[in-house]
């Protein structure tokens, strides 16, 4: 509520400002104008003013012809020729004199874009108007006849010398907003000079450009789409202030400097609006909330986007050959204009009176606010109904600086949030990846469970029937008949027990004596003892008596690290002497198998084999390390796991 009465309050000081704009104070208009060093009286005190057709030819006998017949008319008095939206050519007419006792040389400047533009000249005693020069803004400030950003015309007078003056402007973009001036030499080029940093357009396009770089950044980091119509925006609006205040002129490339004035200078203001239309969509999240308004927002926003290419296509044809649809494409860009801002207000409106998204809306209201106050000051002096500038260098520059400053401010508390969202969503998903490891895990041992018993059961006993059979009578009698058959007898008696006694060492290994019921150790050294059964090598265990008290699933891994190092010190290592440690430290576990082998350092070597690998993945799940040591005198293997 007090946010609403902020905005109602400013609202209403913007209109009483306009309001007095548009009533002009009264003034004596000046027969003629004296110029001097210094500055003399602006020129808004003694200039007339006539209108004519783009399709008259461009004459200034003829001209001088409608001031003798009464057709020219005072300009309002304001520094500014400000006749809006208007499709016409306008001739200014000046009767001048130098009020200093020496020779001074003059430039009569327009400060902004013009199509073409020339300044006659009839001094005194002369019957007809000779042409000083002509310029047109089309090319930037190096390749006009006096290089500035402004169409600067240059005129000498003697003291006490007068003249008549006549300026024709050109200009079809639609509004005649022409601020001009006379001054001399000295005066012009200090003003420029020092207009950059009078007008305070150095910081300000500091600011804009860190600003889109900041959010370029920010794009880079969370990939959030809202950073590039950010950056979009600033850079649609800048451009548009640049070529206000001919800036543009100065620092583009002649190539840049035509392209976006074939695109328009108001165009730029209503892409930008198209933008903060996007910008205000993925703010307020409008897609998951109002449908039906987000794509009337698509639409608006395509449709503008879309009005400026045909626009930039069209534009220059016309103005050679169809005046009247100049007439339509500008005022269709006008109607476009006006939609943009009511549908930000509308929206605005709708989220204040929703619950769950007024604090956001409020927020984003703010920064909307600061834009459209600074450009319905601009935007009403575009259309000719007040000439009000109440900051330099205008209120849209100031509007944006604050846009910017707020938004910024917003996007960063945005950025936040978002940081905290993913934080959170990383914490779900790796308790997610948790939870389905350890039933990866589960599955895993009850799979080698079921294998081990199988083994054990089905397998172990048909071994042993196997084995008994053919240590049976009828077998032996069989056997006894040669010495060969004696000896192949012997030898798949011996693979018979080797065999059964593989796979009983194998489902031992698969399953522990006690899976957990804390006998980790107990499995671990039975592990051992039925190595053992064949003498070499020998299967010495160490384990701490506290590991009996670690996790579950923390003593399954460990158990089957320890039973695949020993496995494969066993199969590669060829040793007599194989070392099994389990030890407990402060925080972690350590696992630790040592064998006097001939190690391993070729690449088909078991370094590269299933094992390791398999052991190195187990420790990386539980964040743990695996270290191998290796020599032709033997290898320790020692893996750490934190408790």
């Amino acid at each position: 509520m007090r946010f609403c009465l902020f905005v109602l309050c400013l609202l209403g000081w913007c209109v009483s400002a306009a309001a007095q704009t548009l009533a002009p104070a009264p003034h004596v208009l000046r027969d003629t104008l004296p110029l001097k060093d210094p500055k003399g009286p602006h020129i808004s005190e003694a200039y007339r003013y006539y209108t004519e057709p783009f399709g008259v030819a461009a004459d200034p006998e003829q001209v001088e012809a409608q001031w003798r017949a009464g057709r020219f008319r005072p300009g309002p008095w304001h520094r500014t020729l400000n006749l809006g939206l208007m499709h016409q050519r306008v001739w200014i007419r000046l009767p001048v004199r130098n009020a200093d006792s020496l020779r001074l040389r003059f430039f009569w400047s327009i400060f902004n874009f013009t199509d073409s533009a020339a300044l006659y000249c009839r001094r005194r005693g002369e019957t007809t108007f000779t042409r000083l020069g002509a310029a047109t803004s089309w090319v930037p400030a190096d390749d006009r006849p006096y290089p500035a950003r402004s169409l600067s015309f240059p005129f000498a007078l003697a003291p006490g010398e007068g003249a008549v003056l006549l300026l024709r402007i050109d200009l079809h973009s639609g509004g005649i907003y022409l601020p001009t001036y006379i001054e001399t030499t000295e005066h012009f080029l200090a003003w420029e000079m020092g207009f950059p940093f009078e007008r305070y357009w150095v910081w300000l396009l500091g600011f804009y450009l860190s600003s889109a770089l900041f959010n370029l950044v920010l794009y880079f980091y969370l990939r959030d789409r809202i950073h590039l119509w950010y950056l979009a925006y600033v850079v649609c609006v800048t451009l548009f202030l640049m070529m206000e205040d001919g800036l543009d002129a100065w620092v583009l490339p002649a190539g840049l400097y035509r392209a976006i004035w074939t695109v328009g200078q108001f165009n730029f203001v209503l892409l930008a609006t198209a933008v903060g239309i996007r910008i205000m969509q993925l703010f307020l999240r409008l897609r998951s909330g109002r449908r039906g308004l987000y794509r009337a927002g698509n639409w608006l926003a395509g449709g503008s986007v879309g009005f400026v290419v045909v626009y930039a296509g069209l534009f220059p044809w016309a103005v050679q050959h169809s005046l009247a649809l100049v007439h339509a494409l500008n005022a269709g860009r006008e109607v476009l204009m006006l939609g943009t801002f009511v549908y930000g207000w509308v929206v605005l409106l709708l989220g204040l009176l929703t619950r769950r998204r007024r604090r956001f809306t409020a927020y984003y209201a703010l920064t909307y606010f600061f834009f459209f106050v600074g450009y319905i000051t601009f935007w009403l002096n575009h259309l000719g109904l007040t000439t009000f500038t109440p900051i330099y260098p205008n209120t849209l520059a100031w509007g944006l600086f604050l846009e910017l400053l707020v938004l910024s401010a917003l996007l960063t508390g945005r950025f936040r949030n978002t940081l905290r969202q993913n934080a959170q969503l990383r914490v779900r998903q790796l308790n997610l990846r948790n939870r389905q490891s350890a039933r990866l895990i589960a599955a895993q041992e009850d799979e080698r469970e079921q294998l081990a018993r199988e083994l054990h059961d089905a397998l172990g006993p048909n071994l042993m029937a196997l084995h008994l059979a053919w240590q049976g009578p009828a077998v032996r009698k069989a056997l006894a008949t040669s010495p060969e058959a004696a000896a192949a007898g012997q030898q798949a008696e011996l693979l018979l027990r080797h065999l059964r006694d593989e796979v009983r060492t194998f489902s031992h290994a698969l399953l522990p004596a006690e899976p957990g019921l804390g006998a980790l150790s107990e499995s671990i050294q039975a592990l051992g003892q039925l190595i053992n059964l064949y003498g070499n090598p020998v299967v010495t265990t160490d384990c701490d008596p506290g590991i009996d008290q670690l996790p579950t699933a923390l003593q399954q891994t460990t158990y089957r690290i320890a039973a695949e190092l020993l496995n494969n010190a066993v199969r590669h290592a060829h040793a007599t002497e194989v070392r099994v440690q389990v030890l407990h430290r402060p925080g972690s576990l350590e696992i630790m198998v040592e064998d006097n082998g001939r190690g391993f350092d070729g690449p088909h070597e078991p370094r590269n084999g299933i094992g390791l690998r398999g052991v190195q993945a187990r420790a990386d799940y539980l964040h743990g390390q695996m270290h191998v040591d290796t020599s032709p005198r033997g290898t320790s293997v020692v893996v750490h796991l934190p408790c």
